[in-house]
């Protein structure tokens, strides 16, 4: 096969750098060519002196190689949006390539035709050059010093449209071959996808989604095939977004029915645009795409004492003689308040430990590391101590009853005393994980259902919270009441725990789940999903590959391991933590 070579220096705010142009097509080979279309980044196509006639060709743009020291291996194809109506992310395709050279990354700028094409859909003709320059890419693997079964691809909006395209569909041929390159695999290794637009049935003629997403008639577009090459994925899309992140939760449920490791990034409040790339690269990482996994450190190594803490105080949650359903073999719940050295925030979080609601420990690796993260940083924590183990059978009572009686009592004291230490009784989290996190998610979304009659003045202070912070939620979906989740939580029919009531103070919420807990990472989804459709903004993040108790050791470098920077971000982007 001839191909067009084509050598030109390309100017960016740094310096020159020669980067090599290849056509993608042959000469009189390219499949649905229309006179309309251009192939160029719209800085070019901007200037006075573009000639269209000049740019018709789809263009693999290659970058410099990594630095030899740092080579990974490894080739990431860079795909702009512009709602194929151009290719506009000039900005992004910079960052992009600039960041993942540093770290060994061959890159390559793949340039596709726009505007859409007259009389077919909006995107076939960037999907056939899409499959053409995947071909290419992986053609050259030797010659550019990678492997060809590793090839990712990172894209924004039409570009990650585009690239769901070519990461669950290239055994479908998006056109007839041309030549004997057109043998070679299509397959991609790995997606990185920003914003993905006009996944949803509502918006896959080219639109904003009509319904945001939802509606029982709407879902995720046929034009996906998840065919048997699928590969693993991390979404990233913003809460706000008109393109919806209903359709990034609705392609990343499909990848977990087929058992395909992925990630799941949701901003909560944010727009149309890419977020969160080092998420992205912490995916990689996690992966194994950027080499082997580093050595798992334990969290509790990572945050051994309590140096940031100035002071404790215990405190009982109930009265002498007034707690209620008191059941024999269940240890006496109590709090104790971590004060910092340096307060820097009015704001409180309450933190409590998981244990399937047979036992919970306020200092373990569930709560101290996260207490003395806060600390560090000026946070005035509390931790509770409820009562476990679970009520006996015959008491009639649900696993969870006198854990929560518990939790909207401490609560409710933690309200009570929050001026007599300088504190804003209108701003408090809570935060815990596995059965602490069912408890968070009970304490965020039903608090003015009352759990126990009031025994005393405490008890008429309301027990709502401002935030909540999910980690790795059990017992939240129907398929799982009892324990791991027997459809994973992916089946339609299982739906969120009927304790949930979602009442009218249910505040917005963070929720941080392995993709390959027996405890699904459905159920913080599907939370997530309600609690958007009822206005509420919350945050998300799934870990690919990671279990139950994802953080008690991990990789550094991978979200695992720096997902208690998650809960800073959401808390002060939220504006909980803000200063005095």
């Amino acid at each position: 096969m001839k191909r067009l070579l084509v050598l030109l220096f390309l100017s960016c705010t740094i310096h020159a750098m020669a980067w090599e142009r290849e056509a993608i097509w042959p000469t009189g080979k390219m499949p649905n060519q229309q006179n309309h279309q251009i192939a160029a980044m719209t800085d070019e196509a901007g200037k006075q002196t573009f000639d269209a006639e000049k740019h018709r060709t789809p263009y693999l743009e290659w970058f410099d190689r990594p630095a030899k020291n740092v080579r990974k291996g490894v080739c990431m194809i860079l795909i702009s949006g512009g709602s194929y109506m151009n290719c506009c992310d000039v900005g992004l395709i910079k960052k992009w390539h600039e960041e993942l050279t540093a770290i060994g990354v061959q890159c390559v700028n793949f340039v596709y035709r726009t505007p859409r094409p007259v009389g077919l859909p909006i995107y076939q003709t960037a999907w056939e050059d899409g499959q053409r320059a995947v071909r290419m890419v992986r053609s050259e693997a030797k010659k550019r010093g990678f492997d060809p079964e590793k090839i990712g691809i990172v894209g924004m909006s039409a570009g990650s449209h585009l690239g769901l395209l070519l990461a669950t569909s290239s055994q479908t041929p998006a056109y007839n071959k041309v030549d004997k390159l057109d043998e070679v695999p299509c397959h991609i290794n790995w997606a990185i996808l920003h914003a993905p637009a006009y996944v949803t049935t509502d918006s896959e003629t080219g639109t904003p989604a009509t319904r945001q997403g939802y509606g029982v008639d709407v879902k995720l577009s046929p034009v996906f095939k998840f065919d048997d090459k699928t590969c693993p994925i991390s979404f990233h899309h913003g809460g706000n977004d008109i393109y919806s992140p209903n359709g990034s939760t609705l392609a990343y449920r499909q990848l977990r029915r087929m058992g395909i490791p992925a990630e799941l990034h949701l901003y909560a409040d944010q727009p149309h645009s890419a977020l969160g790339f080092e998420r992205a690269i912490e995916f990689m990482n996690q992966m194994g795409f950027l080499g082997p996994v580093g050595q798992e450190v334990a969290l509790m190594d990572r945050y051994p004492s309590d140096g940031a803490r100035a002071k404790k105080v215990e405190q009982d949650v109930w009265p002498e003689g007034k707690m209620p359903d008191v059941q024999q073999g269940q240890c006496k719940p109590y709090i104790e308040w971590h004060f910092p050295q340096v307060l820097k925030t009015k704001a409180i979080q309450i933190i409590y430990s998981g244990g399937a609601y047979s036992g919970n420990n306020p200092d373990g690796f569930e709560v101290a590391p996260a207490r003395r993260y806060l600390n560090e940083r000026g946070v005035t924590v509390v931790t509770l101590k409820y009562r476990t183990p679970r009520p006996p059978k015959e008491s009639g009572l649900a696993k969870f009853t006198t854990a929560w009686q518990d939790l909207q009592r401490c609560i409710r004291i933690v309200r009570s005393n929050a001026s007599r230490y300088g504190l804003d009784a209108n701003r408090i989290g809570i935060m815990g994980s596995s059965a602490g996190g069912h408890l968070t998610l009970m304490g965020t979304t039903s608090s003015t259902h009352q759990a126990y009659l009031p025994i005393d003045d405490i008890d008429k202070i309301p027990c709502n919270v401002q935030w909540g912070i999910g980690i790795y939620p059990a017992y939240s979906l129907t398929d799982g009441l009892n324990g791991g989740n027997k459809t994973g939580g992916n089946d339609d029919k299982a739906i969120l725990a009927p304790e949930f009531s979602f009442d009218k103070l249910t505040a917005p919420m963070l929720f941080v789940h392995g993709d390959a807990d027996s405890h699904a990472s459905m159920a913080s989804v599907k939370a997530w999903e309600k609690m958007r459709a009822m206005g509420i903004q919350c945050e998300l993040h799934t870990l690919a590959t990671r279990g139950h108790c994802f953080q008690k050791t991990a990789s550094p470098q991978t979200g695992s391991y720096t997902f208690l920077d998650r809960i800073w971000e959401f808390i002060t982007a939220k504006k909980f933590f803000k200063e005095q």
